[in-house]
């Protein structure tokens, strides 16, 4: 326990890495109750082919769903205290459910904030941006696999350096910092052992517009074999966005050694699958979007995910092309075509063995 924390600390003190808040939603003004949320229609065409499975849950190549339905409520208690309440009502999610529930303790923002309840974990750059705020329909593969579970049941501490000048820099939140202790079960489960899970991320902003970011979890499982120790779970990470004239650049990479058994899946309220093993895997994410003047952001993504580094040529890679048209603030319209490519081979090109099944995605949302 104790070289834990000392080794969370570290990477609080060391780690090059905004602050995002840990629900989906801010409160906009901070008078009384307010009740928020986002509606994502969707529609999903899937490219297979023969004897492959449909995609993401769906009983047949296509159809419209709500790939969430959110809505939630939160508030202010005089002096110091907030609340943040939020539920997932989407069938394709297996709602109704309880998705975010936490009270935050605010009075020596905004430097030191705590909260306790069921919350976000702080780790990574893209989950640590808004489901209603994506750059592209889906999370990356590497997000999904290496940052679950996405939510779960403890206490953060978190903070930055605010309007305070640091190291001569001017920017708001210079060093932002987040680090949680959880259950590491995840979402609306109880704790099935005594083992918790640390997770510490740190974000350096040197200018406006530009972050670095680094994050770090370390967790213990109950164990797949009842007469060993508790299962390991370990991940690491880097990540940098960049953001000028109507120009953002993100890139993030995630590093995970899984001993004892891995969890596989299980990230935006799904259930994840135990595989019994050893595993080191990895991956990353780069995407570009432009905000042109008549509303359309065009967007290039490119992710690739290794699940098992032991193993060659066993990378998913995908590239999705599209773009974000924006009505107006509450309402947007996301189109992306994915193509996804299984690398099987090095360099002898008929040894690549590409399953058939990319797809094309729309979704409207609609957030109050």
């Amino acid at each position: 326990m104790k070289k834990i924390l000392v080794l969370a600390l570290l990477m609080l003190m060391m780690t090059p890495t905004g602050l995002n808040a840990q629900g989906c939603m801010e409160a906009s003004s901070s008078d009384g109750v307010q009740v928020i949320g986002y509606i994502q229609a969707q529609y999903e065409y899937q490219f297979l082919g023969d004897n492959v499975t449909p995609l993401h849950g769906l009983a047949s190549n296509n159809g419209f769903y709500f790939d969430r339905a959110r809505l939630g409520v939160v508030g202010n208690i005089p002096y110091d205290f907030s609340y943040y309440v939020m539920a997932e009502f989407s069938p394709t999610k297996g709602g109704p459910y309880l998705l975010d529930a936490f009270i935050t303790y605010k009075r020596l923002a905004p430097w030191i904030n705590v909260s306790a309840g069921q919350f976000k974990s702080p780790f990574g750059l893209e989950l640590g941006t808004p489901c209603q705020s994506l750059n592209t329909v889906n999370r990356s593969l590497v997000v999904n696999e290496l940052a679950s579970p996405f939510r779960d049941l403890g206490v953060m501490i978190y903070g930055g350096t605010g309007e305070k000048e640091l190291f001569g820099l001017k920017t708001a939140n210079v060093l932002a910092w987040k680090f949680a202790i959880t259950n590491g079960t995840g979402l609306n489960l109880v704790d099935n052992n005594t083992g918790k899970e640390y997770t510490a991320r740190l974000i350096f902003t040197p200018i406006e517009g530009v972050s670095l970011g680094g994050s770090y979890k370390y967790g213990t499982l109950k164990p797949s074999d009842p007469t060993m120790d508790d299962d390991v779970r370990k991940r690491w990470g880097m990540d940098i966005s960049i953001e000028k004239r109507n120009v953002l650049l993100q890139a993030e990479y995630i590093n995970g050694n899984d001993q004892g058994s891995s969890l596989v899946g299980g990230g935006c309220g799904g259930t994840p699958t135990l595989v019994i093993g050893d595993f080191v895997k990895n991956g990353f994410f780069v995407q570009a979007l432009y905000k042109t003047p008549w509303n359309i952001q065009p967007v290039v993504k490119f992710e690739s995910y290794d699940p098992d580094a032991a193993i060659s040529f066993n990378k998913q890679q995908d590239w999705t092309f599209g773009f974000n048209y924006f009505f107006n603030e509450w309402t947007r319209l996301q189109v992306n075509y994915v193509y996804r490519a299984e690398e099987s081979s090095a360099d002898v090109l008929a040894d690549w063995h590409e399953v058939e099944n990319d797809f094309f995605v729309v979704q409207l949302q609609v957030k109050f």
